[in-house]
């Protein structure tokens, strides 16, 4: 249903799963996505990221580290690093990352990634970086315009569309949304 509705960037994330279940639905995932013109992201498995083949790698504070992610994927894959200051975004664009996760931005029931990071500091991170930056963490149809006009590039979400009645229009409308503010945001 995301890739009928236009979204191209998935990032598959299960903190729970055997590592062979996250290869299995991996590697089926990867096929699926790329048929279809997308990018697909591993979540904290580089080896993983690597053997189904995937776009690349996001990487947390607490997983391999982005020297030894990128020995692994190659150069020419994308490692992403989630941070929630300034000086985490600054170190992972020195050691090479290609974007940054940021957040959690506002309250997220998704996953417990500590302290809501805001808007201010999204935009201090966004004037201290040339990354690519995705606000996560508690993005919504009624917060995405907050997030992008404090400097987010993207935006990760979960919750907000595979909650909703109907996941597919919410994905779309975020879409949309999404292409209308990045629209006013070049001129």
């Amino acid at each position: 249903m995301a890739l009928a509705a236009g979204v191209r960037l998935f990032q598959y994330r299960n903190k729970s799963g055997s590592r062979n279940e996250v290869y299995s639905v991996s590697n089926e995932l990867a096929g699926m996505v790329k048929r279809a013109g997308g990018i697909f992201i591993v979540n904290d498995h580089a080896d993983i990221a690597k053997a189904v083949d995937a776009d690349g790698v996001h990487l947390g504070q607490g997983d391999l580290p982005l020297a030894y992610g990128r020995k692994v994927m190659g150069k020419d894959k994308l490692i992403g690093i989630s941070t929630h200051s300034v000086e985490q975004a600054r170190e992972a664009e020195a050691a090479g990352a290609d974007y940054i996760g940021f957040g959690p931005l506002f309250p997220t029931m998704t996953k417990d990634a500590g302290p809501c990071q805001g808007t201010e500091k999204l935009r201090s991170l966004r004037n201290a970086v040339a990354l690519p930056v995705l606000a996560i963490g508690g993005i919504t149809l009624d917060t995405l315009a907050e997030a992008m006009a404090a400097g987010a590039d993207g935006v990760a979400v979960i919750s907000a569309v595979l909650s909703a009645p109907d996941p597919a229009a919410v994905a779309r409308a975020m879409i949309d949304r999404i292409e209308r503010l990045g629209s006013t945001k070049n001129r």
